[in-house]
């Protein structure tokens, strides 16, 4: 294992010391019959003791990538290190391809996704944006730079570059990290020869303090990906170049003049460190003090901050119909999943935001007092969020001492996972509704069946153990988001729905779903009132239909394929697809064999 030498310790403060006040080692559900979650800390709290039976299932992988801020959140926590057991619960390690998600147990969590390399890798990146602009407008994905990739789009760069006169251009590896092999040209000459590698339009007139270009590190967390919930940290780094910038060509080859990575910056001599996380000082700073820094200069900070979260919330879905195919072939199930994203954006003379890349794996290592107050936090508040588990110990058993697929045993509180056939129609029937009217939509709560129960206690959990997080997506305004996606979804709408009744009164949505888990209905239930095909409000659609149907006798054809000429109305995590068959899922202005939409094949 790689040894962080230069890594800054976590300050502890006296409450340590005098051993009071210690956390509970669980955080309470919101609601009955949802279990706990474990409680990770911060460096000056303590945490108590399990009891040793649960103490004892209390293993996390460690890889050599696992930084130090995650192993100092875990031990706090009472982890035990392993590297070779198959009885872990979490793990912070490398991307695995996607066939290898396979062997993750129920009960584990890996930090990654399978397929987020498609935003991940640099090409990738800007192929998915690039799919996006032409399909929605450029209006809507007008930030970042026009790209080429090398060597297929050799004859349009030639043709962008004889049009522009005197311009610069950066080149990429498609997959490497802190600089490496990024250079700014602007002769024809000085292009890489037989090499895959992307050329994208230099931001030449970027925004300076103190004469120096700087980026932003964005932390960016998706904790599932259907439905989808992203979250945004409230504070992140500032890294600056160390050489005050020239837009002269003679200038070009000064890395440390035009790139802002902190590994190349670092080496340069006039490289100033900065170990206070409130001061604008030296080369690197954080997100916060760059807002106090610009609001003292009369910067709109808010609308910069709200249009980077726009930003990330198109890419994530650029990446969503790939992540979401693989995850149906590969994984499980949806707990155990979760990944941290590296944002890396820019802001130009007129503070436009603009994304350079996305990092799958952001550097967490900690060298100075700032990043371990930034990342510290973040890394403690991700773990809350991430909601592990403390699974029945028969699981952990059965589980590690086989790799078959099949199912350990559940507990009395662990959810049937099974959508039924009533529910099957319902995702039907509102997948149909995708360009219709709010008034049509806001029915879909209406009627909670067990897996809506399911899936709202679990957000709104979620989203109580946020800490500095903020959830962007869904919001109480991400409806606009929704078209965005290739196929819709069916619990996003859900969730939609429900933010924009609840998001200014959540006690009264949770004080809403308490009394259906004290009765199980997340758990599963026959109850005519939970089970939306036998229910009476039909009628508020009676308006949309040639002729009253009776919904009891609607039927679910089920075609096992993941692609079809028709419309894909819901995916199930088996791969199956849904067609409505009865005038009771269809509206007149759509059918069922109109709209195609097909999941795209990944790359494996």
């Amino acid at each position: 294992m790689k040894k962080q030498c230069c890594s800054v310790k976590e300050p502890m403060s006296l409450e340590v010391e005098d051993n009071q006040g210690k956390k509970q080692a669980l955080i309470p559900s919101l609601f009955p019959l949802i279990p706990p979650t474990l409680y990770f800390s911060t460096a000056n709290e303590q945490v108590e003791m399990l009891p040793d039976e649960q103490m004892q299932l209390l293993k996390w992988k460690i890889s050599s990538v696992t930084p130090n801020v995650v192993k100092n959140a875990i031990a706090r926590s009472h982890f035990i290190h392993t590297k070779k057991s198959n009885d872990w619960l979490g793990c912070w390690g490398h991307h695995m391809k996607s066939s290898c998600f396979r062997t993750l147990q129920e009960h584990q969590k890996l930090n990654h996704f399978p397929g987020t390399f498609q935003i991940g890798r640099k090409d990738r990146l800007w192929k998915n944006l690039s799919k996006m602009a032409c399909r929605f407008g450029k209006h809507e994905f007008n930030f970042f730079p026009r790209t080429f990739v090398l060597p297929q789009d050799i004859l349009q760069l030639r043709k962008a570059w004889k049009d522009g006169s005197r311009q610069k251009w950066i080149i990429k590896p498609p997959a490497s990290a802190r600089g490496t092999g990024i250079q700014v040209i602007h002769k024809w000459s000085q292009m890489p020869r037989k090499k895959s590698f992307l050329v994208q339009k230099y931001l030449h007139k970027p925004y300076l303090i103190s004469g120096n270009k700087f980026d932003l590190r964005i932390y960016v967390y998706v904790t599932c990906y259907d439905p989808l919930r992203i979250y945004i940290f409230s504070d992140g780094l500032v890294r600056f170049a160390s050489c005050k910038y020239s837009s002269s060509m003679k200038t070009l080859s000064n890395k440390f003049m035009h790139l802002t990575n902190y590994s190349v910056n670092k080496k340069n001599s006039e490289y100033q460190a900065n170990s206070d996380d409130k001061a604008c000082q030296g080369h690197k700073w954080t997100v916060k003090a760059l807002w106090q820094y610009l609001g003292s200069r009369g910067v709109n900070t808010i609308l910069i901050w709200e249009k980077i979260k726009d930003i990330v919330i198109k890419t994530i879905i650029a990446s969503e119909p790939y992540v979401n195919s693989l995850l149906k072939m590969h994984v499980r199930t949806p707990y155990s999943c979760h990944e941290l994203f590296g944002f890396d954006i820019m802001l130009d003379e007129n503070l436009k935001p603009w994304i350079l890349e996305v990092n799958i794996s952001p550097s967490l290592h900690s060298n100075t007092a700032l990043d371990v107050s930034v990342k510290g936090q973040m890394v403690r508040d991700l773990l809350n969020l991430a909601g592990f588990h403390i699974p029945q110990r028969e699981d952990v058993v059965i589980s590690s001492g086989s790799t078959s697929s099949s199912s350990s045993s559940v507990s009395k509180e662990s959810p049937n996972l099974e959508i039924s056939v009533d529910e099957k129609v319902k995702r039907a029937f509102y997948l149909k509704q995708r360009f219709a009217d709010q008034g049509i939509l806001a029915t879909v709560l209406d009627v909670l069946t067990p897996n809506d129960v399911r899936t709202l206690a679990e957000s709104e959990d979620e989203l109580s153990r946020r800490g500095e997080f903020e959830r962007i997506f869904p919001s109480q305004s991400s409806s606009r988001y929704l078209r965005f996606f290739q196929c819709p979804r069916y619990l996003s709408i859900v969730l939609d729905q429900w933010e924009r009744k609840y998001w200014n009164n959540r006690t009264k949505g949770v004080n809403l779903l308490r009394p259906l888990c004290q009765k199980g209905v997340h758990l599963g239930t026959t109850d005519p009132a939970h089970m939306w095909s036998k229910c009476s409000y039909i009628s508020k659609f009676e308006h949309h239909r040639e002729a009253p149907v009776n919904p009891s006798k609607s039927r679910v054809v089920v075609i096992h394929q993941h692609q079809s000429d028709h419309m894909e109305l819901d995916e199930g995590s088996d791969g199956d697809t849904f067609f409505a068959s009865s005038p009771t899922l269809q509206s007149p202005s759509s059918s069922a064999d109109s709209s195609a939409c097909a999941s795209p094949q990944p790359s494996l």
